[in-house]
């Protein structure tokens, strides 16, 4: 267990118990490392022994995707983390757990619109335009995406910001625009590109890996890497394997397998991030991936359907976990060994509940701790067919 002495609360972060985003702030982080092994050894511990958690060498600064959130308050422009409770903005000027270069981005973005008198959305008047940024960074090749949210199509002096910016972000790789709803934090439909191409890339286990604004990439590239590696080693693959790589995203584990598989299969129903991962396919020539749009139970059942085996399955479904439909057509294709990685132990445990009344058995699980400062915990689990 990594154990490296890392400050508490306020020394950290002097408005931790206002944002209440990181819970365990109040922890040292041998103390977070022991309280999420805990978490997962009272869910899991009836049916495996959880292996150490895998924690961080310099936990501070890991969030290479940061969203900042702008309001207009008190006569005051605020950049900060958006709270669902109070339905306001917590000013922050920099976050413990937030790259430094994203956290200096979101500011710039205020001080522009500020200078150019591009109005702030106020939570409170409701009306204003700059709603927020999520700025994106590629660990491993420096490039920059930065998605600006506004609440109108209408993007006040919008030439002349994008100019600023640039001049002050001159490390800005790709400027997107889109139109989103004042009360929800999340990106709209259509994207307008004002500066650099309309995606990053990154590499992720040695290969390369294109992000557009609507996919889902890991925030946290150091351990992401630990995680991939985890389940690619758990999946024991030799390369006579048919691989499924259920809930894909941009392909991340699909072509990281495909280098020890015969043939993998990658699905997924986000539209956006199954285009991202064809041409991620063709980044990395990987002539033995295929990838489907479509909902994983549903692509699961076709799969039996056609009577086609797989001898591995990976899966990294959202925080809700699989659904009854993608389990039970999981159980008929009967793999060899099933991969589960997982945000959310709790659903992880009632999946693999239903996986072991169905004749798996866990052979091994691993806590990484992708979240510092969080009680957020994602694991790794193997569970093995037929054996005792």
């Amino acid at each position: 267990m990594n154990e490296p002495n890392v400050k508490k609360d306020k020394e950290l972060c002097p408005v931790y118990k206002k944002c209440s985003g990181c819970q365990l702030m109040n922890m040292t982080y041998e103390e977070q490392l022991r309280f999420k092994q805990v978490k997962v050894e009272r869910l899991m511990g009836k049916l495996c022994r959880p292996e150490l958690i895998v924690g961080m060498d310099d936990p501070v600064g890991y969030r290479y995707k940061v969203t900042a959130v702008y309001d207009f308050k008190g006569g005051k422009s605020l950049c900060g983390v958006y709270q669902s409770a109070t339905g306001g903005v917590i000013d922050v000027k920099s976050c413990a757990a937030d790259n430094p270069k994203a956290d200096s981005i979101a500011r710039q973005i205020l001080k522009t619109a500020n200078a150019m008198k591009i109005s702030l959305w106020s939570s409170y008047g409701g009306q204003g335009f700059l709603r927020y940024a999520m700025i994106r960074i590629a660990k491993g090749t420096g490039e920059i995406m930065c998605v600006i949210g506004g609440t109108d199509n209408d993007f006040p002096s919008k030439k002349h910001f994008t100019a600023e910016l640039m001049k002050k972000c001159p490390e800005i790789t790709s400027l997107v625009f889109t139109v989103c709803k004042p009360d929800r934090i999340a990106p709209g439909t259509k994207y307008e590109t004002l500066h650099g191409k309309d995606y990053i890339e990154d590499i992720i286990c040695g290969k390369k890996f294109r992000i557009s604004p609507k996919s889902f990439a890991q925030i946290n590239p150091v351990q992401t890497e630990k995680l991939y590696s985890l389940a690619i080693k758990y999946a024991a693959l030799t390369g006579k394997e048919t691989v499924i790589d259920a809930y894909c995203g941009i392909g991340t584990l699909s072509l990281i397998a495909a280098d020890k598989a015969r043939t993998v299969y990658g699905c997924e129903i986000n539209r956006a991030a199954i285009n991202d991962a064809v041409i991620n396919a063709k980044l990395n020539k990987a002539e033995n991936v295929k990838f489907i749009c479509a909902d994983s139970g549903e692509f699961l059942e076709e799969f039996t359907e056609e009577k086609l085996r797989a001898d591995v399955v990976i899966m990294d479904p959202a925080r809700a976990g699989a659904d009854r439909r993608f389990l039970s057509n999981l159980v008929k294709i009967a793999p060899k060994r099933i991969v589960y990685v997982s945000c959310n132990p709790e659903t992880q445990s009632r999946d693999v509940f239903f996986l072991i009344k169905n004749g798996y058995k866990i052979k091994k699980l691993s806590p990484v701790d992708m979240f510092p400062f969080t009680s957020h915990v994602e694991t790794v689990c193997l569970l093995v067919k037929g054996e005792k």
